[in-house]
């Protein structure tokens, strides 16, 4: 079975005058829309460099999109009879 989707990704990073980097990613499935935010600062002892700045904002929007990605999974899974494993908190996926 092929099948082959086409998912929107739109990234916005802003930059304010006291060094703080946001970043929002928003992903958009046809169906349904996730959005995940990050933050980064700049301390003042340390050198601004606007790049890390702005790899930090965006991998923690990312990674918190990545979490919502997951925890909808997961949901879905339950939906279709999956029990949820007890103890720790594993990547979700099909029992093997």
């Amino acid at each position: 079975m092929s099948r082959t989707v086409e998912w929107k990704v739109r990234l916005r990073i802003v930059e304010d005058d006291e060094g703080q980097t946001r970043a929002h990613v928003l992903l958009d499935t046809g169906t349904t829309a996730l959005s995940g935010r990050g933050r980064a600062h700049c301390h003042p002892a340390d050198t601004d460099v606007p790049e890390i700045g702005d790899e930090l904002a965006v991998g923690r929007a990312m990674n918190d999109l990545a979490q919502q990605l997951l925890n909808a999974a997961e949901r879905d899974m339950e939906g279709m009879g999956a029990a949820r494993r007890p103890g720790p908190r594993q990547a979700p996926g099909w029992p093997m």
